[in-house]
C-alpha cells in the first residue's frame, strides 16, 4: 500500500522520519528540520556546513560561496543596528524640531497676512518673478500655484539654516542580489540569511515578487485614497491652525500652505510607501532595516517602474537588500521597456549589493525527488485508480484533522472576499478551474495559503496555449503554495514533466507577472502605472509576444515543475509545521496564552 504524509504529525509534532537515502542529496530544499523562529539562529554558513555534515545536503562550492558572504554581511549588521539606533534618535530630533520651527514661520507668516504686508510682499515678489519669466516664455504658460512653490522653498531654504539638513545615515553594508538557474538553492540560502537575522534587526521582511507588486499597490491606492477623502472633508483645517489666535482668513491661508505641502510630498508615492510601508517602522523603534526580496522580476512596466520606486529609495536610507532571481541585473529587463528607469535601477543595485552567480546547472529538487521513496502527493492520470487514491487522502486527511467539511470564507487583499467550496481545520479543496479558470490571482492564492496548511486541487489539465490565462494563474498558484510553505496533494492529468505541453497550439506564454485583475479597488491604479508606459488598459501590454522572450517562459515552467516535485519530498513536508502560517499563528497564539498565564501567575504570588 502506499503512503503519505501524515497530516496528524503536522498537527502534533511536525516532523516525520526521513526516507531519503543518505547517498542521494538536495541542494534547493531549505532548512525545514531546523527551528527558525528560535531567539539565537545559527548563521547561514555554520547552518549550511551543519546541512553538508549531516549528510542533507551535498557539498556546493557556489552554495558555500553564497553562504560565506551572507555570512560576513551577517556579522556586519550587529553593529550597523547599533548605528541606524543612534541615527534614528538623531533624526527624530531633527524632525521634531523641523516640524516646530516650520509652524514657526508658518504663524509669522500668518500674522503679516493678517495686518495685510504679506500681500504685498508677496504681490512685489511675484512680479519680479514674472518679469524674469516673461524672457524665457509667455505669461500664459506660467503653471498656477507657482507662488505657492516658491514660498514653499524659501520656507524649505529657512529651515535648513535655522535647523541644518537632514542627518546623514551611516554608511549601510553592501546587501547581496543572488541569482542563477531554477532550483539551485537560492531561496534556500536566502532563508537561511533571513532566519539568521531576528535578535539581531528589528526592522526585517521578505516578500515574494507577486506579494510585493501587491502590497505596493495596495498602499498606493491607500495613500491615494486618503489624499482624495482629506481634500473632499471641508472642515479640513488642522486643529492647531483652529486654535490660533488669527481670523478665518488667516487660517484657510495657513491650511491651504499645509495642503500643498502635502500635494507636493505626494506627487513622490512610491518613496512615501517604501517609508511608511515595506519596512514598518513602530512608534519608539529604531535600528536598522533588512529588505529580503524573493525571485526579483522586471516584465513589466508596473514592476520596473515600482521596483525602482520603492527598492531605490530603501537603499537610499540605509535598507540592506539580499534578493534572488533568476537573471542578473542587467538582464531582467530583455524588452528594454522603461530603459531610463531601468538603467538608474540597476546602478542603485550594483552599487549598494553585491552581484553573485549560484552557478550550479543542478536542479537538486528533482535529483532528491527521484530517489525519495514514496511520492503519493501527485496523482495522475485522471482514471479511475488514481482518483479512487486521491480520494481515499482526502478522507483519510479530513478525519485526521477532525471536524466538519464546510464552505468557508477567507480574507482578501483590496476588501474582497474569497469563498472556500471545501474546508476543515486548515484543509481546503478547491477544483483546478475554480483555482485557476475565473478571474483571481496572486491575492486569491496568497490568502488561501495564509489560511490553510494543506491543500487539495483536483482535475488539472494539460496547459497549452488554448488555456494559457488557466496556465498562468497555476503557475502562480503554485508559487504562492510554495512560498507559504502548504502541503499540497493534486489530481492531474499527466505526470508534472508533461503538464507544461504547450505544443498542440502555440507557445505558452509566461504572464506570470500580470496578476493583478483580481484587484477590483486598485485596478485603476495599475492601468493608470501601465498607461504611462504605452500599455493597454486591459492590464496587459500591446505586443506581448514580442515582449516575452522563450527564455521567460522557461524560467517559469521550470519554476513551477521543479517546486511541484519539491513539494512532494519529506524534507519540504518536514517543514510545514514551522514554516506554514496557519501553524505560526498557531504557535504564537500558544506563545501568547503562555506568556499571559505566566503574567498573571508572577502577578499573583506578588
Amino acid at each position: 500500500m502506499r503512503k503519505f504524509f501524515s497530516i496528524s504529525s503536522l498537527l502534533n509534532k511536525g516532523s516525520i522520519q526521513r526516507r531519503v537515502s543518505n547517498k542521494y542529496l538536495i541542494n534547493a530544499i531549505r532548512p525545514y528540520s531546523e527551528d527558525l523562529s528560535s531567539p539565537k539562529s545559527p548563521g547561514p554558513l555554520l547552518q549550511y556546513r551543519k546541512l553538508v555534515e549531516q549528510g542533507r545536503l551535498q557539498h556546493d562550492p557556489y552554495q558555500e560561496r553564497v553562504a560565506l558572504a551572507l555570512e560576513n554581511l551577517l556579522g556586519r549588521l550587529e553593529q550597523y543596528e547599533k548605528e541606524m539606533e543612534d541615527y534614528h534618535i538623531k533624526l527624530a530630533e531633527w524632525e521634531k524640531n523641523r516640524e516646530t520651527e516650520r509652524r514657526k514661520l508658518l504663524m509669522e507668516e500668518a500674522e503679516l497676512n493678517q495686518r495685510g504686508d504679506l500681500w504685498t510682499s508677496v504681490n512685489k515678489r511675484k512680479s519680479e518673478l514674472l518679469e524674469r519669466w516673461s524672457f524665457r516664455r509667455k505669461s500664459e504658460d506660467i503653471e498656477p500655484g507657482v507662488g505657492k512653490w516658491v514660498s514653499y522653498l524659501n520656507r524649505e531654504k529657512k529651515l535648513d539654516s535655522l535647523v541644518g539638513r537632514r542627518p546623514t545615515a551611516p554608511p549601510a553594508p553592501k546587501g547581496l542580489y543572488i541569482y542563477g538557474n531554477v532550483g539551485s538553492g537560492k531561496t534556500m540560502l536566502m532563508d537561511m540569511f533571513y532566519s539568521a537575522t531576528e535578535g539581531i534587526v528589528k526592522h526585517r521582511q521578505r516578500f515574494h515578487f507577486h506579494e510585493a507588486m501587491l502590497k505596493i499597490n495596495e498602499a498606493m491606492h491607500k495613500l491615494w485614497k486618503n489624499q482624495v477623502e482629506e481634500k473632499s472633508i471641508q472642515s479640513s483645517i488642522s486643529s492647531w491652525i483652529m486654535n490660533l489666535p488669527f481670523d478665518m482668513k488667516a487660517k484657510e491661508w495657513l491650511a491651504a500652505e499645509e495642503r500643498y505641502k502635502q500635494e507636493v510630498q505626494m506627487k513622490n508615492i512610491l518613496p512615501a510607501v517604501a517609508d511608511k510601508f515595506l519596512v514598518d517602522r513602530q512608534a519608539g523603534e529604531r535600528g536598522a532595516s533588512i529588505l529580503c526580496f524573493d525571485e526579483i522580476q522586471a516584465v513589466d512596466v508596473f514592476a520596473i517602474v515600482a521596483l525602482s520606486g520603492i527598492v531605490s529609495r530603501l537603499l537610499s536610507t540605509g535598507t540592506v537588500l539580499v534578493s534572488t532571481s533568476n537573471r542578473a541585473p542587467k538582464d531582467l529587463n530583455q524588452d528594454g521597456m522603461q530603459r531610463e528607469i531601468f538603467l538608474k535601477f540597476v546602478n542603485k543595485l550594483e552599487k549598494h549589493c553585491e552581484i553573485i552567480l549560484v552557478g550550479s546547472e543542478v536542479d537538486y529538487r528533482r535529483q532528491i525527488a527521484q530517489r525519495s521513496v514514496d511520492k503519493v502527493h501527485y496523482f495522475w492520470p485522471l482514471d479511475g485508480t488514481a482518483l479512487k487514491e486521491f480520494e481515499k487522502i482526502w478522507c483519510q486527511v479530513i478525519n485526521q484533522a477532525g471536524g466538519e467539511v464546510t464552505s468557508s470564507t477567507v480574507p482578501v487583499m483590496f476588501g474582497r472576499t474569497l469563498e472556500v467550496p471545501q474546508s476543515c481545520n486548515g484543509v481546503a479543496r478547491f477544483t483546478f478551474d475554480y483555482l485557476c479558470g475565473r478571474p483571481v490571482g496572486a491575492a486569491d492564492y496568497i490568502a488561501v495559503a495564509k489560511s490553510h496548511h494543506t491543500v487539495f486541487i483536483s482535475d488539472i489539465p494539460v496547459m497549452s496555449m488554448r488555456i494559457r490565462d488557466k496556465a498562468r494563474r497555476f503557475i502562480t498558484l503554485i508559487d504562492e503554495l510554495y512560498n507559504h510553505h502548504c502541503c499540497l496533494f493534486c489530481s492531474a492529468a499527466t505526470s508534472i514533466d508533461d503538464l507544461f505541453q504547450g505544443t498542440e497550439e502555440g507557445t505558452l506564454f509566461d504572464l506570470e507577472s500580470f496578476q493583478f485583475e483580481t484587484e477590483t479597488e486598485g485596478a485603476k491604479l495599475r492601468r493608470d502605472v501601465l498607461a504611462e508606459g504605452s500599455v493597454s488598459s486591459g492590464g496587459a501590454p500591446a505586443g506581448i509576444t514580442s515582449m516575452l522572450s522563450g527564455q521567460e517562459e522557461m524560467f517559469a515552467f521550470r519554476r513551477a515543475v521543479s517546486r511541484l516535485i519539491e513539494m512532494q519530498t519529506p524534507l519540504y513536508l518536514e517543514g510545514v509545521h514551522s514554516l506554514n502560517p496557519y501553524f505560526q499563528r498557531k504557535h504564537q497564539s500558544f506563545k501568547n496564552c503562555s506568556y499571559s498565564a505566566s503574567t498573571v501567575h508572577h502577578q499573583v504570588s506578588h
